[in-house]
């Protein structure tokens, strides 16, 4: 009888270990997915992001911020909050936030970044902005990384809906910008 109660409690100990680690793995796994009715943006790390585009490639949103800066702040507050700029961010851009200061080495693409001292900034930061160091800034790169395009300073909702649009509907590649925002009409609130 002690043998037969020992199996079971072994079995339904086994059983609830492996069934707790599939979970586990299930919801690591699906850290990188989007639920497009999220109330927040999803924000990748660089690790993640890159893995992500691995399995599906999609435009990145870089935002590139610092610490101090009031305008990010701002920025964080009133635009990344807005339920437009969230479900459409969710859905058309991997979304992934740099501290431009940070300290720490930063491995992207298979080279390290490290920090750089007359920049105050991390080299990745620096190559991204190609040296014009402002803050915030958005940065958009096509599928798998390709043509960052930084766009400093701080976007209120109806620029962010702008840019958004016209670089995640790919009107880039047939209306020039001057034409696209002449023509633009802000829906987003």
């Amino acid at each position: 009888m002690k043998f037969i109660l020992l199996a079971v409690v072994a079995t339904v100990a086994v059983s609830t270990a492996l069934w707790a680690d599939g979970n586990k793995k299930k919801k690591n796994s699906a850290s990188t997915e989007v639920n497009t009715d999220s109330t927040e943006i999803h924000w990748l790390t660089l690790d993640q992001v890159q893995e992500a585009m691995k399995k599906q490639p999609k435009k990145v949103y870089m935002d590139v911020y610092t610490d101090w800066c009031s305008w990010c702040k701002v920025m964080e507050k009133k635009t990344f909050t807005n339920t437009n700029v969230i479900r459409y961010m969710n859905q058309k851009f991997y979304a992934v936030r740099l501290n431009a200061e940070q300290k720490d080495s930063i491995r992207f693409l298979g080279k390290l970044y490290g920090f750089v001292p007359e920049y105050r900034a991390n080299q990745l930061a620096v190559d991204i902005l190609h040296g014009q160091m402002s803050y915030p800034t958005s940065v958009i790169f096509e599928e798998n990384f390709l043509q960052p395009q930084p766009i400093p300073g701080y976007l209120d909702v109806p620029n962010m809906e702008m840019i958004l649009k016209y670089l995640g509907e790919n009107t880039y590649k047939t209306v020039p910008f001057p034409d696209y925002q002449q023509g633009f009409k802000a829906t987003w609130n």
